[in-house]
């Protein structure tokens, strides 16, 4: 699912924007809503066309977030109207955060590029598919680990029923496809793993001391004054204090998730998809990676951003994003996607215009690919002048 999402935006963005999975079935859409605010309507008539329950943007121009916007509800039937503030499930756009992370460690030699499995899991050797046991940290991050883009049926199942911490189940889990044969002969071939970034992520807390939403917290969030960062479903359980995730109906229109264990990702695979935020905390993080392409970051220096936003192998992808060419964004565009089949965003960052547009919405359908991308150009073109 995820490396289908990936490539289907990395597609759609100034291409055949439409239905390319086919149309959903559903009743005509309610009419959109009148805003003053320019932004605000172009995101509500987008939203009303493709049904979403709500849909949200933020765009950074020269370091500065000129537009937060959301539109719609916190739940599909409900009074509760989304705000600027609220957070959205940012879904595989978190394995761009556990990589940003690994650069931190590695610039302060407590794990390195090329530290392997074995090195960080020296009890497990016997345990594990030998194959395994080179496989590096760049290469996990990468995709290139060998890791196998769906878990296998009986560890997915045991993930989801979450018992003990979510170290614990993320160790459990990582264990567990350590003693399968890779998908792939690591090092060959480019994977979509979310189960390569899980071993990445525990090879991360050993290095670090930490569990990996500690690590997340205080290198990452804290230090860029993300305040909304968190990890799991948005909302609070029992309550519509921030968005609900959605699914399809099977016969069209859009079912909420009520927050709780089935609303997200488990921990086992939190470090490649359970963070959310509001988007104008992620438009922080955005400039945080447009100042370092500029050589003015903080926290990491110019080498560990060149080394993130660099692709590895010949494929599209570096560390935690895709590196494509577009017109628009003056040459490189950064982008990456994510979902956890509830909720939707995409991320594009213009590095030599030095700015980005993000675009969410509560819904995981078909139809969340299409609409934040046409949000999302239409924003471009709005924001990004020739």
């Amino acid at each position: 699912m995820a490396k289908l999402i990936l490539f289907i935006s990395a597609l759609l963005l100034f291409g055949a924007v439409g239905y390319l999975i086919g149309k959903e079935l559903s009743a005509a859409p309610p009419p959109a809503a009148s805003y003053a605010d320019p932004v605000s309507q172009l995101l509500e008539d987008i939203r009303a066309k493709h049904e979403f329950p709500a849909l949200a943007a933020a765009v950074v121009v020269d370091g500065e977030i000129v537009a937060a916007n959301a539109v719609g509800f916190r739940r599909q039937g409900g009074s509760e109207a989304v705000t600027a503030d609220d957070k959205f499930h940012i879904g595989s756009v978190t394995k761009s955060m556990t990589a940003t992370v690994a650069a931190m460690l590695v610039e302060e030699g407590k794990i390195s590029w090329t530290t392997t499995i074995g090195e960080s899991f020296p009890e497990l050797r016997d345990r594990m598919d030998a194959a395994y046991a080179d496989v590096t940290l760049e290469q996990l991050l990468a995709h290139r680990g060998g890791a196998p883009a769906s878990p296998p049926a009986l560890l997915w199942r045991k993930a989801r029923g979450g018992n003990g911490t979510p170290g614990e189940q993320l160790l459990e889990f990582i264990q567990g496809i350590l003693a399968r044969k890779p998908e792939a002969m690591p090092g060959t071939k480019y994977v979509y793993s979310n189960q390569g970034y899980a071993i990445a992520g525990v090879m991360l807390e050993r290095a670090s001391g930490q569990a990996w939403e500690g690590f997340m917290q205080t290198r990452l969030f804290e230090p860029l004054k993300m305040r909304s960062a968190g990890f799991g479903a948005p909302a609070t359980p029992g309550e519509v204090d921030q968005p609900w995730g959605h699914l399809k109906k099977r016969f069209g229109g859009v079912e909420p998730v009520p927050p709780g264990p089935r609303a997200d990702n488990p921990p086992a695979i939190g470090p490649a998809g359970t963070v959310h935020c509001s988007l104008s905390d992620l438009a922080k993080y955005a400039v945080f990676h447009l100042a370092g392409e500029r050589g003015e970051g903080n926290l990491l220096q110019a080498a560990s951003f060149e080394k993130l936003h660099t692709p590895v192998g010949g494929d599209h992808y570096a560390l935690g994003w895709v590196v494509l060419e577009r017109e628009w964004a003056g040459g490189r565009a950064l982008m990456h996607n994510g979902s956890n089949t509830m909720f939707y965003i995409v991320v594009w960052m213009a590095p030599e215009r030095n700015r980005a547009v993000i675009v969410a919405t509560n819904f995981g359908g078909n139809r969340a690919f299409a609409g934040c991308d046409e949000a999302a150009g239409k924003l471009i073109r709005r924001f990004f002048p020739e």
